[in-house]
């Protein structure tokens, strides 16, 4: 069963909305979490994580002893290679998250999430261990459970079963690296709009380039940057 081990000062926020809605209905049925509390291996009378920065400066910095200690503790339980199991930090500086992470980590057995808190955590964890960055966008958050949270539902509602209906994970935003078309329900007029008449013809081909080029003018106009990835894939493509 795909596996997420989450490392974190804060275990009592799982499953947190990750409970609700279908994939909670698939937890502990097609996904799995389980929480290490980072406290556990603090050291001293208060299980200190942190210590004051080398160097001077603000905040607290995250040691890099403890947290690989709460790091071999998951890995004890995992016999697979790197690539099957993923052992990811959710940091700021990290790489973007996106849609083809989310579909290649939902083929893995499971995932190691590292949620960080204060103002980080010791380099040398990385360089000894060779835990991914990965951000979750251009902002900041206190800590990384929230952010944790996101990619574990982007990712384990593409594990086949989750969301019942499998088809529809394949005609999301950024499947094809276009944003999704508009949708439309009854009443067919509503607030005085109308449903557009093409969609109402039962032609499934002539909706289909319909909904591709509503796609494609979305994407063109709210995410320049997507549009200019897409473009250059159809001229590699033709090529």
């Amino acid at each position: 069963m795909w596996t997420a081990k989450v490392i974190t000062l804060f275990p009592e926020v799982f499953p947190g909305v990750l409970g609700s809605s279908l994939v909670g209905k698939a937890l502990g049925k097609s996904w799995n979490i389980e929480t290490v509390d980072l406290r556990e291996f603090g050291t001293g009378v208060h299980r200190s994580v942190d210590d004051t920065p080398v160097g001077g400066g603000p905040g607290m910095v995250i040691k890099p002893d403890i947290l690989a200690s709460a790091l071999q503790s998951t890995q004890e339980t995992i016999d697979e290679k790197p690539d099957s199991w993923p052992v990811v930090f959710l940091s700021p500086r990290g790489k973007l998250f996106d849609q083809s992470t989310a579909k290649k980590w939902s083929t893995c057995k499971g995932i190691t999430l590292i949620c960080g808190r204060y103002e980080g955590v010791d380099e040398r964890f990385f360089q000894a261990t060779g835990a991914e960055e990965i951000s979750m966008g251009d902002f900041v958050l206190s800590g990384g459970e929230i952010a944790a949270q996101a990619l574990i539902e982007a990712t384990v509602r593409l594990i086949p079963n989750v969301l019942g209906n499998f088809e529809s994970t394949e005609n999301e935003s950024f499947i094809c690296g276009l944003l999704e078309h508009p949708h439309y329900t009854r009443p067919r007029v509503w607030n005085g709009l109308s449903v557009p008449e093409i969609l109402l013809t039962g032609h499934h081909e002539n909706i289909a380039q319909w909904r591709k080029s509503k796609a494609e003018e979305l994407t063109r106009l709210r995410r320049p940057d997507l549009w200019q990835k897409y473009c250059e894939q159809k001229v590699e493509t033709n090529i």
